[in-house]
């Protein structure tokens, strides 16, 4: 917003609104030759591959941070799955063992980071 001298002020007022119209959905002050597009374009529903209905405008956020569908990293294999599969799949992978080259015992990939602490 800018200062208006009081002179000027009627005349931005009667310009504003005939101008300028708040959105109903978000607040943001929007042209008026602009909101037909403003709303299709922010707020229009669309479906997430996860079958959720959402506004266009927030669909990136939910898919990187909420979709249950977004990809995410096994912390044991780097394996790209899921999200919604994660916690089935690292219990599974997790529970693996591999062979220490120190002891020589199959320990539990989960138990790997900790092991050094206890080997031999």
């Amino acid at each position: 917003t800018k200062d208006i001298p009081v002179a000027n002020f009627i005349m931005h007022e009667i310009h504003c609104s005939r101008n300028i119209e708040v959105c109903r959905f978000c607040s943001e002050c929007i042209p008026k030759s602009e909101m037909k597009n403003h709303v299709e374009s922010e707020h229009g529903q669309v479906t997430c591959k996860c079958r959720m209905k959402i506004e266009k405008g927030l669909l990136k956020d939910h898919e990187a941070s909420a979709c249950p569908l977004r990809p995410v990293l096994c912390q044991f294999c780097d394996i790209q799955l899921a999200f919604n599969k994660l916690q089935d799949h690292e219990i599974y992978c997790g529970a693996r063992t591999e062979r220490c080259g120190g002891c020589g015992r199959n320990v539990m990939v989960k138990d790997l980071k900790e092991h050094p602490l206890v080997c031999g």
